[in-house]
């Protein structure tokens, strides 16, 4: 009698969460399911770690790339927290095939970057995803990176996407994460998060080392020596 109680209790605890998720929903995903988790991930961000983020200029419909900086784990979680469109992620190979997730990474779009082997396989499916008039996320670290510095360079795959697929280009710099440097730990130590967004780019006709400068300015202004932060 007490496993029958427990679980009608988590049943009931199901329904409940998908009657949450549902009401705060941002974005449409396409799929009940994800629209649901898409609510739920917005409480978790706004509540757990406090976010307090811009909203993200993306067109209405049609391409569009955001890139961002990198900080950790968390950073996904708060830039689709931000959005009121579906994020399709580029994401390390390493990443995309941790053990119980990759099935995850497949539903949600996220396009697998093998950096060492075919990078260029991934290019292709982003600019094909561009083309379907999805949102690609990308962050042009390459790499978490806490601290930038003058001299740091950001990797010309975005820029270069811009140009081939005339896609605006939204820049949101991500600070006040807790778990810097961490992956799977971060989401869950709590944060005092935010997100900051600005104009979209138009770097079609633009050349590569002017866009990625451009983006660098708005993602990691420390390295022209505009801004001293230090999230913590």
């Amino acid at each position: 009698m007490t496993s029958l109680y427990i679980l009608l209790l988590l049943f009931l605890l199901v329904l409940w969460l998908g009657w949450l998720g549902g009401r705060h929903q941002g974005a449409d995903w396409g799929s009940p399911v994800l629209n649901r988790l898409d609510g739920l991930n917005r409480l978790f961000c706004r509540y757990y770690h406090r976010l307090e983020a811009d909203r993200i200029p993306l067109p209405v419909d049609g391409p569009a790339l955001l890139v961002s900086n990198h900080l950790s784990g968390l950073d996904p979680f708060l830039l689709a927290a931000a959005c009121n469109r579906p994020l399709h992620f580029m994401i390390a190979t390493e990443q995309y095939h941790r053990f119980g997730l990759t099935w995850f990474f497949r539903w949600t779009g996220c396009i697998p970057v093998d950096r060492d082997r075919n990078p260029q396989r991934a290019f292709r499916a982003a600019l094909e995803a561009l083309e379907e008039g999805k949102v690609i996320a990308i962050f042009p670290q390459g790499k978490i990176r806490a601290h930038p510095r003058p001299g740091d360079r950001l990797k010309g795959g975005a820029a270069r996407m811009a140009q081939l697929s005339a896609a605006p280009v939204c820049c949101a710099r991500i600070s006040g994460v807790r778990g810097i440097g961490r992956t799977v730990s971060a989401p869950f130590l709590r944060s005092h998060a935010r997100v900051e967004a600005f104009p979209p780019l138009s770097c079609g006709k633009m050349p590569i080392r002017d866009c990625l400068q451009a983006i660098q300015r708005c993602i990691e202004p420390e390295v022209f020596g505009e801004e001293d932060v230090s999230p913590s």
